[in-house]
């Protein structure tokens, strides 16, 4: 699930990232475009019944990733803007941030 909160001068989206808990028993991990998908750098936090990480993020521009689940398993979101494919043969979530 993705929400989308820009800052007061849209210079900045602040774009929330969460999957429900029981998609992961150990840790879920965020990579896309805008971490040059480093598997380690973004993980998520277990909270609410969710893995949750909010990341901020340049408007009008898209970006793919995907969750890397327990290190071994990678997920799309469900509730993505848009879904591309990838040079693995699969397909990439897209987060889509406007003006």
């Amino acid at each position: 699930m993705l929400k989308k909160t820009f800052t007061p001068k849209r210079t900045i989206c602040k774009v929330t990232f969460s999957i429900p808990a029981d998609w992961a028993e150990n840790k879920v991990n965020l990579a896309g475009d805008f971490n040059d998908w480093d598997e380690e750098a973004d993980s998520m936090e277990l909270k609410d019944g969710k893995w949750e990480i909010t990341m901020r993020l340049k408007p009008e521009n898209n970006y793919r990733f995907k969750y890397l689940v327990d290190g071994k398993l990678w997920k799309n979101d469900d509730a993505a803007d848009s879904y591309e494919s990838n040079i693995h043969g699969t397909e990439d979530s897209v987060v889509e941030i406007g003006k």
